[in-house]
């Protein structure tokens, strides 16, 4: 009988293609087969993150409850994996001593050398190490299941804002070979790719001819490619929106007409303070030049409520920078002091409910923007990749635009996996309806 893998994966799009990548050196190095039931398992890995508040105690939650399948069958192995992992290290051993594995996000494909070891010496193994890209070279190609797939261009974060753990938990930034990334691309058989990267349009890839190229030069290579039919990219950051990169969206009708930028704050006091190293002053100068390059570009960001220096003053800032650049859906959330960051340590005088009510004045504006662009793209005509259908109407597929909306199309099963022209033709709420154009 085939032994068996369950994987949970918390937090962004790069721990969901660990895990996708965790899956694949498994399967390859220690023929598991991945399962969605914890009870089938013969081995649980948490791949965590530690970007949201509470993510430390979500984790010992999670393992907590594992621990009583563990106890029920002491060959069920346990592995904490991720930026959690990276973050509490040996502490997880100690507080959850059943655990068996730790590993960090550039070490994930050291896992079937860690569960070895266990096995040899009983002993559980921790490495949270960063070789840098040493992992990339080590790990089996992967097709993706679906039209759509995901590749990660680069590893870890030199940005250091105030308020994030990122740079301590994966490490600085660095970047694979193009030729690398092409490859894996070309490998997934995909007709849509995101590339992935905390700060993807930082990438700098040597290329073979010893020369390195930036973002808007790996896209152009990707564009290249004919099997791919629309390419995204997440997550952006401001200092790197060189005019090159905003070019891109008028000169390659591949790059999906979308771009999700965060800014996190609308007073400048408060950037100060988070170390963003940009005013919003040049923010709204980028996203000027976008919308001159891409008028039909839709916009989304994000933004931290209840920073400790933010006063009554900033947050109307804030709100007042949203409503006049008019995002599309935005995330918002309350800021949360990750353990170690130099923000934790800031003196915070604002109440919890005086945050709350700050978001929800936020997010009520930001809802009101996102249900303008919808009612704007009736009548539209839309690039549609369909992925699935309904699960209440069988002549019904669901496929999403370049601005990530799900919309519903009458047809048969050859559109699966296609992409085509629709027409907006019913807006309802979010639900959105439309028809084939020939």
């Amino acid at each position: 009988m085939d032994k068996k893998v369950f994987i949970k994966t918390f937090g962004c799009q790069m721990n969901e293609y660990d895990s996708e990548k965790i899956n694949d050196v498994l399967a390859s190095k220690n023929k598991l087969v991945q399962t969605t039931e914890q009870k089938d398992a013969d081995l649980i890995v948490l791949n965590t993150c530690s970007i949201r508040e509470k993510a430390e105690v979500k984790v010992y939650s999670d393992l907590g409850r594992i621990r009583k399948l563990k106890e029920a069958n002491p060959n069920l192995r346990i592995a904490v994996g991720g930026c959690v992992a990276s973050q509490e290290g040996a502490n997880i051993i100690k507080k959850a001593p059943y655990v068996d594995i730790v590993f960090g996000p550039q070490t994930l494909h050291r896992l079937p050398d860690l569960l070895k070891a266990r096995e040899e010496n009983g002993k559980p193994q921790i490495d949270i190490s960063f070789p840098e890209i040493e992992k990339f070279d080590r790990l089996p190609t992967s097709s993706s299941i679906g039209p759509s797939g995901m590749v990660s261009i680069m590893e870890g974060c030199s940005k250091y804002c105030s308020f994030c753990v990122v740079p301590y938990t994966r490490g600085e930034e660095v970047s694979r070979p193009l030729n690398e990334i092409l490859k894996e691309i070309i490998t997934k058989g995909v007709s849509e790719i995101t590339l992935l990267g905390q700060n993807v349009n930082a990438y700098r890839g040597l290329m073979d001819n010893g020369e390195v190229a930036d973002f808007a030069t790996l896209i152009e290579y990707v564009s290249e490619i004919s099997e791919i039919k629309r390419i995204r990219f997440s997550t952006s950051h401001p200092n790197e929106m060189n005019d090159a990169l905003i070019d891109c969206f008028s000169n390659i009708d591949k790059l999906a007409k979308m771009i999700h930028l965060p800014i996190q704050a609308g007073s400048d006091t408060v950037l100060s303070a988070m170390k963003r190293n940009y005013t919003t002053l040049e923010y709204k100068s980028i996203i000027r030049k976008l919308r001159k390059k891409c008028p039909e570009i839709s916009i989304t960001s994000d933004f931290i409520v209840g920073f400790p220096t933010e006063t009554l003053k900033d947050f109307n800032a804030t709100k007042s920078l949203l409503k006049e650049l008019e995002f599309d859906y935005s995330y918002s959330f309350i800021y949360s002091p990750r353990p170690g960051t130099p923000a934790a340590y800031l003196e915070d005088l604002t109440p919890h409910e005086e945050k709350l009510a700050r978001l929800h004045e936020l997010q009520k504006e930001n809802i009101y923007q996102g249900e303008i662009f919808t009612k704007k793209m009736l009548g539209t005509t839309q690039r549609v990749l369909i992925d699935s259908v309904s699960k209440r109407t069988p002549d019904v597929f669901l496929g999403k635009t370049d601005n990530n909306r799900v919309v519903e199309i009458k047809g048969d099963p050859s559109l699966l996996n296609q992409f085509v022209k629709v027409k907006i033709d019913k807006i309802l709420n979010k639900n959105i309806q439309g028809v084939i154009l020939n």
